[in-house]
């Protein structure tokens, strides 16, 4: 979500994962017919015309009031809607969730569904929708480092964030349960947006660059020697021009390059984003994606998010884990 015309952007969902859990037929879900994979809402298919309104616009209900006209003026059938972790978890376990439920009601009243967009340890790469309990404990909950100096966007490697990230999206999904688990008002969830390092290729803190300078994960070798075939191609020009290795630390796997640390990031923000929607799907399975700032041709990791779910390192997504169903392009070209 970055840079939408004056009060709306329009989201494209282009890229879905390829395996997509069994769930709940009552839920809302995805469901592959033939080579199609589509959106089944009670029972039948539904296509997504939405739109999606400004980051403060859901922040207060009163706000939403002059826009609900407006969006009958277009036919939408869905909104896509921010909701912040800062806002639903002002005090460390303890949830409020009469925004989003007045959300729902509103929502109801103009007969069009909604995705949430949660806004949580990143939104546009950056830590600014995470709570303040979250933003004072650096120690806790501890930062990206550049060029020497903590940044504010939270770190992948703080496992605390990362848990504290999960209870509070699964706080989310367990009350939507039980709200919305008849009616089907919210049909799917944004996990986090537009996450990435900005201003450098990677974290510099102390624990990113004790796991820089290990044994890349078995995992991750795994899955790029039984994709091997269908590999992207940069990713694949990437490994076999460092001899394919199947063990060996980040840069021996990958060299000494800037997309090494990109894949680096891609395979934490994957672990991490995966973690909470895998906690989110436990309470109430609605389908799961993330977007992606996407990169310009030749343009540098750091200059976009560099970790998030490019393109060119898709795959180390693919292979962080599944609980993601959909890796959607933020795609903000005037040509397209």
């Amino acid at each position: 979500m970055r840079k939408p015309s004056p009060w709306i952007a329009a989201e494209l969902f282009l890229a879905v994962a390829a395996s997509v859990a069994a769930q709940d037929t009552n839920t809302p879900h995805l469901e592959k017919q033939g080579t199609a994979m589509q959106l089944v809402v009670d029972g039948k298919p539904f296509l997504i015309l939405a739109g999606e309104i400004h980051n403060s616009s859901s922040s207060n209900l009163d706000y939403m009031k002059p826009i609900w006209p407006r969006l009958a003026e277009i036919p939408l059938n869905t909104v896509l809607t921010p909701i912040s972790w800062e806002l639903i978890e002002p005090s460390e376990g303890k949830y409020d969730f009469t925004l989003v439920d007045g959300l729902l009601q509103q929502a109801r009243q103009n007969k069009v569904h909604m995705v949430f967009l949660w806004l949580a340890s990143w939104k546009n790469g950056m830590s600014s929708y995470a709570p303040l309990w979250v933003k004072q404990d650096t120690r806790r909950f501890p930062r990206v480092v550049e060029d020497g100096n903590e940044v504010e966007i939270l770190s992948t490697l703080g496992t605390a964030t990362r848990d504290a990230d999960a209870k509070g999206f699964a706080a989310v999904m367990h009350h939507l349960r039980e709200v919305d688990g008849q009616e089907h008002t919210v049909l799917m969830m944004q996990v986090e947006n537009e996450v990435g390092v900005l201003g450098d290729t990677r974290d510099h803190s102390a624990a990113a660059n004790k796991a820089f300078g290990s044994a890349i994960p078995h995992e991750l070798t795994a899955y790029l020697e039984q994709h091997r075939s269908t590999l992207y191609p940069e990713l694949r020009e990437l490994w076999e021009g460092n001899g394919a290795k199947t063990a060996g630390t980040w840069t021996e796997v990958f060299g000494n390059t800037p997309g090494a640390d990109e894949i680096f990031m891609a395979w934490n923000y994957g672990r991490y984003v995966n973690h909470v929607a895998a906690a989110g799907k436990a309470e109430y399975p609605l389908p799961m994606y993330v977007n992606t700032w996407l990169a310009y041709e030749d343009a540098n990791p750091g200059t976009y998010p560099s970790g998030g779910p490019q393109p060119r390192v898709i795959d180390i997504w693919k292979a962080a884990g599944s609980a993601i169903d959909i890796y959607a392009p933020d795609i903000y070209q005037t040509n397209f």
